[in-house]
């Protein structure tokens, strides 16, 4: 018996369209199940385990800890500081591009959006570079006001916020650029007609518009700063953070522990989560109008658009400056750089061994190939749930299949390295337990698991555009199910699919949270590997495996961008 509810088929094809789409969806669900949410769930019960059997042993030793608390409260006070100096840099930079022009304003916009598509360990080892203790920066300052000692000290809870700001701004410039697109200017107009002021629009219209545009925001910067790893771990100090206190509790094999602080940190992630939805869901924020969107604004007074095109320009190459500093220090000769302001030789022998020698290369021809492997596996699962939830069909299970696959995104890192680390290292079929851990294979089902979401969410953009009537038309001339999967709506919603798998590929390609919990010498990836040389102070080879990661993805990018184009050129 089928689980879809549908009209009373008017041909074979319908009965075995819904017979076919019940045992994908069992399939998904199954997938779902067991490789998402049965490891979270794992996780909760092994930290209510203890030595003499059950019970809450673990959230006494927690809560009776001063770390665990101020840990905790670090990480929520760094995300809520996160969230609004991202706000303040990203904002007004939405503003600035979008209601202004000014000579090379495209360029430096898709520059100003280039740090979301970086990985964050890249950006916190330029950052270092520039702003450490040794950085040139900091030995500038020094050596300009005849100090003895480093006027900066780039560690702890500011440096961790700095950080945070520097990589998380992009979620507000983008957000708040596209909610700008979707304003309408008659609105705006109207206003200014009654006699409102520029403030007084910006205030009582403006603002409260953008208002699902910040709330988004926010929430990915709040979720992405509760979950991050690579500030805190390398410019902390003495600040701790629960992701380093549940890295540092598996690394001490106190597992009970480690397990309870994973728990602690997806309830609050969680908790902010539904605050945040419950207090937007109370409000509305549509436009009842249908006019057109906000333009550009052309400045009358030239002088004031040099200056602002000026003020445009040094944001962003400040914000960019740390990824041009990874590049000089790419071609560093290692050992030479001690107590010079820059490095006082130069060599691509840092470049040459990373392909030349195996030990080296090992980490790139790694982080391709899982990459690889869990883009197709996301590509293969995440085409039939998108399929499956863009069904205009009602079927029991979707509500949960829904919260399943977008429950990865409120899992920071750590937490589900923990999760898949506990569930696959002990050898249990009749329980869904195999042994993942210490094989090849526990990186490639990390990244699956991780980016599930992205991919999901890009094909149903496809989905909703498309015509449902095109399947039923294929149904009607005869098509099979399969036939019709691949002949109509694998096409149609391509699109969606190479965005996605584009999105899932970049993210596994430099994921190192997960990975630095996960990894194996043989299956280490390039980003474990920077932390690796940057630990032996070779500074020039930690670089040039940065500078390969940022090459890496931007030929995917525009390999994508070609074939897009190639393929519009085709279909016209």
């Amino acid at each position: 018996m089928s689980l879809f509810m549908s009209p009373p088929p008017r041909s074979i094809y319908s009965v075995m369209s819904n017979r076919a789409r019940s045992l994908i969806f069992f399939a998904i669900l199954a997938v779902a199940l067991w490789l998402i949410l049965f490891p979270q769930l794992f996780v909760v019960l092994e930290s209510l385990r203890t030595a003499g059997g059950w019970g809450l042993a673990h959230y006494r030793e927690f809560f009776s800890e001063r770390a665990n608390i101020q840990a905790t409260l670090n990480s929520f006070w760094i995300s809520v500081w996160s969230v609004l100096l991202s706000a303040v840099i990203g904002t007004p930079l939405a503003f600035l591009f979008h209601r202004l022009e000014f000579p090379g304003k495209k360029v430096f916009e898709a520059l100003a959006a280039l740090p979301i598509l970086l990985p964050p360990l890249v950006g916190a080892i330029a950052i270092m570079f520039l702003y450490g203790e040794s950085g040139i920066v900091t030995r500038s300052l020094q050596f300009l006001l005849g100090l003895s000692q480093p006027p900066l000290r780039f560690s702890g809870f500011s440096a961790i916020l700095a950080v945070h700001a520097y990589t998380l701004y992009v979620y507000f410039f983008l957000f708040v650029k596209a909610g700008l697109e979707r304003l309408d200017e008659s609105q705006l107009e109207a206003a200014r007609s009654l006699g409102a002021s520029e403030a007084r629009v910006f205030q009582s219209v403006t603002l409260p518009l953008l208002t699902p545009a910040l709330v988004g925001a926010s929430l990915i910067t709040f979720l992405t700063s509760m979950a991050s790893f690579s500030a805190p771990y390398l410019f902390g100090g003495g600040t701790r953070v629960l992701t380093v206190q549940i890295f540092n509790s598996k690394v001490n094999g106190d597992l009970g522990l480690a397990y309870t602080q994973a728990v602690v940190l997806v309830a609050v992630s969680l908790a902010v989560l539904a605050l945040l939805r419950r207090w937007e869901s109370g409000r509305s924020y549509a436009s009842l109008s249908k006019g057109a969107g906000i333009g550009a604004r052309r400045i009358k007074n030239r002088n004031l658009e040099r200056v602002l095109g000026v003020v445009a320009v040094g944001v962003v190459t400040f914000l960019l400056l740390p990824h041009l500093m990874i590049l000089l220090v790419s071609f560093a000769q290692e050992g030479s750089w001690t107590t010079q302001l820059l490095p006082p030789r130069y060599t691509t022998g840092n470049y040459r061994r990373l392909f030349a020698e195996p030990q080296f290369f090992d980490p790139i021809r790694n982080s391709l190939w899982m990459a690889c492997v869990a883009t197709a596996a996301n590509l293969v699962w995440g085409f039939l749930a998108a399929y499956l939830l863009s069904s205009r069909r009602r079927f029991y299970g979707r509500g949960l299949l829904e919260a399943v696959i977008l429950l990865p995104w409120a899992l920071p890192g750590t937490v589900l390295a923990i999760a898949l680390a506990s569930t696959f290292s002990v050898q249990a079929p009749w329980r869904g337990q195999v042994v993942l851990v210490g094989t090849f294979w526990i990186l490639p089902l990390a990244y699956f698991v991780r980016n599930v979401p992205l991919l999901v969410r890009a094909v149903q953009s496809s989905f909703a555009q498309m015509d449902p009537s095109v399947e039923e038309a294929a149904y009607s001339l005869g098509a099979g199910f399969f036939y019709t999967m691949r002949r109509v709506l694998v096409p149609m919603v391509l699109p969606g699919i190479v965005a996605g798998c584009l999105m899932a590929f970049v993210m596994a390609l430099g994921e190192f949270v997960a990975s630095i919990v996960l990894y194996t010498l043989d299956n280490r990836p390039i980003s474990v590997e920077i932390l690796a040389q940057l630990r032996q102070f070779n500074f020039g080879t930690s670089a040039a495996y940065g500078v390969v990661l940022i090459v890496l993805i931007a030929a995917v990018l525009l390999l994508t961008r070609l074939w897009n184009r190639e393929a519009t050129e085709i279909s016209l």
